[in-house]
């Protein structure tokens, strides 16, 4: 009877968290879509980093496979809750039973550790045997919103499996894994967002350069060979596979004119 309890529990948990996900996922990357490509398209034209619009068939597919995108992340958050209440993992309820300055410290650790988890992981896929894996997202070459979470189920696997490890290996609580959740969802619409909003002089700061841009991913979306990365630009310096026109591009994009003719459209 305690297991049918506790599979009933985790379906249900399932059905519950894929729902809040999915809705999370339709009203950020809606209320941005509308925003940017339907109430002021005009307006932000001159930073749109590819001329053309994407086309609505391709969006409507990007929903669809954004939601067996949530069903997976979602069976591993719901798993790895029915592990917490066995015991079984180092997520602390309490934060004040490692304090304040170690929640703040995982959470800036979380960041980086992603960052370079994704990277590997993200070029890894590349390889011509494995891109079959990461194919569907690239079948997006003028991405948008939309885009943020359109991945095929094995790689929507491939895309969580560091939490799964972590929580065996590194006291987290659980509040840290909901802000990494928030700020993946958030990048991840910037940078599959079509529009360039960073200042032109983010690339010449010594710290905001090394943060990714809209640019940035924009175009490993138009050339896959390079622009791996996700929050940050220190693996894709380190490694040489930054795009060579992306600082180019991204300076034509950031100094010009509210009524510039047009915008980049091809690398």
């Amino acid at each position: 009877m305690k297991c049918l309890l506790e599979q009933g529990g985790y379906l249900i948990g399932w059905i519950i968290g894929t729902a809040f996900f999915y809705l999370r996922y339709l009203l950020a990357a809606g209320a941005t879509f509308l925003f940017f490509y339907h109430f002021y398209p005009q307006r932000f034209r001159p930073k749109k980093i590819q001329k053309c619009l994407p086309r609505t068939k391709r969006m409507l597919e990007e929903m669809k496979y954004s939601f067996f995108t949530s069903l997976v992340f979602v069976a591993v958050v719901v798993g790895i809750y029915f592990l917490r209440l066995s015991g079984l993992t180092l997520l602390y309820p309490e934060i004040k039973e490692y304090g304040w300055g170690y929640f703040l410290f995982t959470l800036v650790f979380l960041i980086f550790v992603h960052d370079t988890y994704f990277y590997w992981m993200h070029r890894l896929m590349h390889h011509p045997r494995l891109f079959w894996i990461h194919k569907e997202h690239h079948r997006s070459r003028n991405p948008t919103p939309w885009t943020a979470f359109d991945f095929h189920p094995l790689e929507a696997v491939l895309e969580i499996a560091f939490v799964p490890v972590l929580v065996f290996v590194i006291p987290l609580h659980p509040a840290a894994l909901f802000f990494l959740s928030f700020w993946l969802l958030l990048w991840n619409i910037v940078g599959h967002l079509g529009y360039e909003l960073f200042p032109s002089r983010l690339t010449r700061h010594s710290l905001l350069k090394w943060l990714n841009t809209s640019t940035h991913h924009n175009l490993h979306h138009q050339q896959v060979q390079y622009n791996f990365g996700l929050y940050f630009n220190i693996w894709d310096s380190l490694m040489g596979t930054n795009n060579p026109r992306y600082l180019e591009i991204y300076h034509e994009l950031t100094t010009k004119k509210p009524d510039g003719n047009q915008a980049v459209s091809s690398v």
